[in-house]
């Protein structure tokens, strides 16, 4: 493989001017995207477990020599989907799922989205044209409209690898991915770490494999893996070549290594939070806040996306939502009238640097009930 070892960041021009419609914009969703945009990328915050995480990855021997690509994250959809398998109607294009800034822009999903930016820089054609070897990492933010508990952010880090090299030199196969992946595995955990892979399936690798790894006594989900598929490589014009590729989020394993009880402490100011955040060091409570719960009941039309609920809950609560758990759901046509449906969700808060007080909460819970019915056009019970 060429070791002319490339830093390239991709500027682009179509993010700017998403960033600036938005910035005009002073709709809800808008202030939503651009508060996700403007957060920081702990994957590039020194102190950061997730930014350890990167350097050990980037370390590891057989991957020396690799390109690092950082890529725009407004994404045209037909890149970020069409070319990876995910035509319409699947469901990773549900706007449930993904956060739109119109019908031709996303925020990416996904990491793999590298793939087409770095097969289609000037200096990677070159070495095509010349038949060459050659592999890259990408990292940062990705977004996905999840729900909220002590285990899921709707913003979060990845990182991905892709190796590709001519048909004429090099055949790869699933045991030369494994063995970097192997590399990798005992970079992050240790060399003692145990591990295993089992098939799976993803729209752009075959075959493609998951890996976990023994973390604190339990399996962890760590990666998704495999060889690219031939049809996905022709997407971006690229024939002839073959090779690996791995991506997986850096929350999970940061959070399995220091047994870290709630994603939301990685963001955390907190002294005494952040200078625990090291990988490998078993996180110690620094003080169990109590929490406060609020109920809320409403009706609302069967069109409702809990999802896009939930980003309002965090709008308005941030940092100090913990969770947003569905205690009740049903229908009752003579009640509520046909095609819509009753929801009662509880929302817990905790801060986990200082107690919380009734008038607080109390303040948040009644701009909750505002916004539900303003945005939502449910009828609060």
């Amino acid at each position: 493989m060429d070791t002319g070892k490339q830093y390239i960041e991709i500027i682009s021009p179509e993010e700017q001017e998403m960033r600036k419609v938005l910035e005009g914009r002073e709709d809800p969703e808008a202030k939503r995207l651009l508060r996700f945009l403007n957060l920081p990328d702990l994957s590039r915050e020194e102190g950061s477990p997730l930014k350890e995480i990167v350097d050990r990855t980037l370390s590891v021997k057989s991957l020396e020599g690799f390109d690092v690509i950082k890529i725009p994250e407004i994404i045209p959809v037909p890149i970020l989907f069409d070319m990876f398998n995910m035509p319409p109607g699947h469901p990773a294009r549900s706007k449930s799922d993904t956060y739109y800034v119109n019908e031709e822009y996303v925020l990416r999903t996904h990491d793999t989205v590298f793939w087409y930016y770095y097969l289609n820089h000037p200096v990677i054609k070159e070495r095509i044209k010349r038949n060459e070897s050659f592999g890259t990492i990408c990292y940062g933010k990705v977004y996905r409209k999840d729900e909220i508990d002590r285990k899921h952010t709707n913003v979060f880090h990845q990182i991905g690898g892709l190796y590709l090299a001519p048909d004429s030199q090099r055949i790869i196969t699933p045991e030369d991915l494994k063995s970097v992946l192997s590399d990798i595995a005992r970079n992050i955990f240790g060399n003692d770490v145990k591990f295993r892979f089992y098939e799976h399936t993803f729209p752009y690798t075959d075959p493609s494999f998951e890996m976990e790894a023994e973390v604190a006594g339990k399996w962890v989900e760590m990666l998704g893996s495999g060889l690219p598929r031939k049809s996905v490589l022709s997407n971006f014009g690229l024939h002839g070549y073959n090779g690996w590729a791995f991506g997986f989020g850096l929350e999970r394993l940061a959070m399995a290594s220091m047994e870290l009880p709630d994603i939301r402490l990685l963001w955390s100011q907190d002294e005494r939070v952040k200078r625990q955040l090291k990988l490998g060091n078993k996180f110690r409570e620094v003080s169990k806040f109590p929490p406060i719960t609020r109920d809320i009941s409403f009706v609302v039309g069967k069109s409702f996306v809990p999802n896009n609920y939930f980003d309002l809950i965090r709008d308005l609560g941030g940092d100090l939502v913990e969770q947003v758990e569905l205690i009740d759901k049903y229908e009752n046509a003579e009640k509520f009238g046909d095609n819509r449906m009753s929801y009662t969700y509880r929302i817990v808060y905790r801060s986990s640097d200082r107690t919380l007080v009734s008038s607080e909460v109390d303040a948040i819970q009644a701009e909750v009930y505002k916004q539900t019915a303003r945005q939502f056009k449910a009828e609060l019970r």
